[in-house]
């Protein structure tokens, strides 16, 4: 198991955000310029302790650090209202916490990796679209296409389920405006209930891996603005390595969106025979998905024979 300790980043709005540094277990990937460094953070609601410290900690133990945080608005982050989704606060959450790990002693700067699953699988190809220093990305299970999602959702459930969020999503967006408590709306739900993911196995898959932190709320307004986040529309910007690994059975992030995504940003791609939570630790694809996640790592961040430092 890996070392790891707790820390905070300083986030750009001034305040912080919660975070883990684990350090790599051994030197197989150390070269001249120090470890490199593996930054990640949950999806929609989820918190660090939701499954990615078995994560951290695995790759941990393929020899490299890795620093996983927690948005603003979540666990113990700074900001207000609490349990807000907002994609361009998560987004500048990810650069404050990739300038950190630049930054850490031992650290190759060189070989940053953004690593995200469901809708931070989409944050991380946003990322290395805008910052050309990312060394790779791993996208798991990744929420691509916003409008995609809406429209398996609306095939899914039907259009009525679909205005129920709209309705709350309103509510939540007034209370914005007049400074109120934001209006809530569960992360996860039975089908037809009013939640993000509402998909049969839903909930018992993130009930399997919620941690003390985790609240099964969020505020509602990220349902008017979701099907507007397109992550796979800058693709075509990212020059690094990319990871994507696609669960074919997803009823909560399109894996036909995603494969689209993965040939135009022409990925090393790998298909899973599941849904979308059989990913997590204790679930039957976990280790299968953490294995190639490490093969890809080694491939891709490998120091030159003779160059390394162990």
């Amino acid at each position: 198991m890996s070392t790891a300790t707790q820390l905070t980043i300083p986030a750009a709005d001034g305040g912080h955000l919660a975070a883990e540094h684990h350090t790599a277990g051994t030197t197989e990937l150390s070269g001249p310029g120090g470890r490199p460094c593996v930054v990640m953070a949950h999806g929609v609601g989820a918190t660090r302790d939701c499954g990615l410290t078995q994560f951290a900690e695995a790759l941990a133990g393929a020899g490299l650090d890795v620093l996983a945080f927690d948005y603003r608005n979540f666990a113990e982050s700074s900001g207000v209202p609490v349990q807000l989704v907002d994609v361009p606060s998560q987004l500048a959450d990810y650069h404050s916490a990739i300038a950190y790990a630049r930054a850490l002693p031992d650290i190759d700067a060189s070989r940053i990796v953004v690593w995200g699953v469901s809708l931070s699988g989409g944050h991380v190809l946003n990322i290395a679209a805008a910052d050309p220093k990312i060394a790779a990305v791993i996208s798991l299970t990744a929420a691509v296409d916003g409008l995609a999602a809406v429209v398996q959702m609306v095939k899914a459930h039907g259009v009525v389920h679909v205005a129920r969020l709209m309705r709350v999503g309103i509510a939540d967006a007034f209370a914005g405006i007049r400074q109120r408590p934001p209006v809530l709306a569960p992360v996860v739900g039975r089908p037809g209930e009013s939640a993000a993911l509402c998909a049969p196995g839903a909930v018992e898959g993130m009930l399997a891996i919620a941690g003390p932190s985790w609240r099964n709320a969020i505020a509602a307004r990220i349902f008017l603005r979701i099907g507007m986040y397109r992550p796979a529309t800058s693709v075509k910007l990212i020059t690094c390595p990319v990871l994507m690994q696609i669960a074919d059975g997803d009823q909560s992030a399109p894996a036909a969106a995603a494969t689209r995504t993965a040939h135009r940003v022409r990925a090393t791609v790998h298909h899973y025979p599941g849904d979308h939570f059989d990913v997590y630790p204790g679930a039957r694809l976990h280790h299968t998905v953490v294995r190639d996640q490490i093969a890809f790592l080694r491939r891709v961040l490998a120091v030159e024979p003779g160059r390394g430092d162990s």
